[in-house]
């Protein structure tokens, strides 16, 4: 009887895995898995899983959200707020009123600080009975009166920069530079050269009126088929270098006492100012609360381009106008209350935006930083050199002079680029 003979097995040749024969595995014994063969569970060996099949998305198919979805950010994801009082809704950035609150807190620390300090100490328990209606010289007829001029005066320099400088969008614009200032001292030297005001008293309307004429100067100037924010700002330059001359012509050629009640003015001083000047200013800041209310919302689409805001429904030009004829007569105002000082409405509202951290220029925060800055300008000058007082106009002038030049070294062609 003759044996069976074995026959190798071929490379296509398959072992059933219930069989204990075992071949010794030639070249080709391990074949690559078939992703489609199924293996029935009661076989003890084991198929190698195959890659996992993947769908690609389809960019059409809606998913319903289950119980655990995320929805997406809402306003207070951006540091926003709604508040919502019957048909009236105020979108309201709480960075910026929590940055409000502290800087009003600060200019209150500020305001009885220089109310406490001079010459003569003051104790805080007497600036508090002072307040509450007890008389008082040194705090109540000096100091107080010059105090809240001074804030007065940086709110409406803070705002005025603030404004002009997001209608330009261009951090080195100001109401300085668009000539207010200039319009402002040319008229005030005019009117003491012709003789044409008779008390002093009177210096400040004509100051707001030289402000608000220089200002309309410009802006008719500068018109070519709308205001144009580059246009503007340059053609303010030129006439603020024309209004100096005037100035300065008058300067030499007059006589010496009137040349130094011109030249202590033009440095911008609280010194023998009070309430005379602060009730005016106080009102223009008061009638104008609705118009800047309104000038809050305003400036949000303007800090698109002009195309966008137009197609947002916005009315650019009118909206630039309106908002350029409120920041002139705050910074005229406060000019003619106190001479015109400098770099105060061109660093608040940057300094007040730093630390809102908000894309557009903070109205409340810029007011509060410029009347900070003024206030505490105004305590450092009647402290550094007793008896000497330095006017405020020269020390904010001084500090704002480097500010000045590291904004320009820090933000090179930015305003440049914002303006086309």
């Amino acid at each position: 009887m003759t044996a069976p003979r074995t026959t190798p097995p071929g490379p296509h040749a398959t072992t059933s895995p219930g069989q204990h024969a075992t071949t010794p595995p030639g070249p080709h014994a391990t074949a690559p898995p078939d992703p489609h063969a199924t293996t029935s569970p009661g076989l003890r060996a084991a198929t190698p899983p195959g890659p996992k099949a993947t769908t690609p998305p389809d960019p059409h198919a809606t998913t319903s959200p289950g119980p655990h979805a995320t929805a997406p950010p809402g306003p207070r994801a951006a540091g926003l707020s709604v508040l919502r009082h019957r048909r009236l809704s105020v979108l309201v950035h709480r960075r910026s009123v929590a940055v409000a609150v502290m800087l009003l807190a600060l200019l209150a620390g500020v305001m009885l600080l220089s109310a406490c300090v001079g010459q003569t100490y003051v104790p805080p328990a007497q600036v508090w009975r002072v307040l509450r209606g007890e008389p008082d010289l040194v705090v109540g007829e000096l100091r107080l009166p010059r105090i809240v001029l001074g804030a007065l005066v940086g709110a409406a320099l803070g705002l005025s920069g603030a404004l002009v400088q997001s209608v330009t969008r261009n951090p080195l614009a100001s109401p300085d530079v668009i000539g207010v200032g200039h319009g402002a001292a040319a008229a005030t030297v005019l009117a003491l050269a012709t003789g044409t005001v008779a008390s002093p008293g009177a210096l400040p309307a004509v100051s707001v009126a030289g402000g608000l004429g220089a200002a309309a100067l410009v802006y008719v100037l500068a018109w070519r088929h709308g205001m144009q924010p580059t246009r503007f700002v340059l053609t303010g330059v030129g006439i603020g270098v024309a209004l100096s001359a005037v100035v300065q012509l008058y300067l030499t050629e007059s006589e010496l006492a009137a040349a130094e009640q011109v030249k202590l003015w033009l440095t911008g001083s609280l010194n023998g100012r009070g309430w005379t000047q602060a009730t005016p200013l106080a009102w223009v800041l008061l009638l104008g609360l609705p118009a800047l209310v309104w000038a809050s919302r305003a400036l949000r689409p303007l800090g698109l381009d002009a195309d966008t805001a137009s197609a947002l429904g916005v009315r650019v030009q009118r909206t630039r106008l309106g908002l350029t004829v409120l920041g002139v007569v705050l910074a005229a105002t406060a000019t003619g209350a106190a001479g015109p000082i400098g770099f105060v409405a061109l660093t608040a509202p940057q300094l007040a935006r730093r630390l809102t951290r908000t894309p557009q220029l903070p109205l409340a925060g810029s007011a509060a930083t410029g009347a900070i800055i003024v206030v505490a300008a105004d305590l450092v000058a009647r402290t550094a050199l007793p008896p000497l007082e330095i006017p405020v106009g020269a020390l904010t002038s001084l500090v704002g002079g480097p500010y000045l030049l590291w904004l320009l070294g820090r933000e090179p062609g930015r305003g440049a680029r914002a303006s086309r």
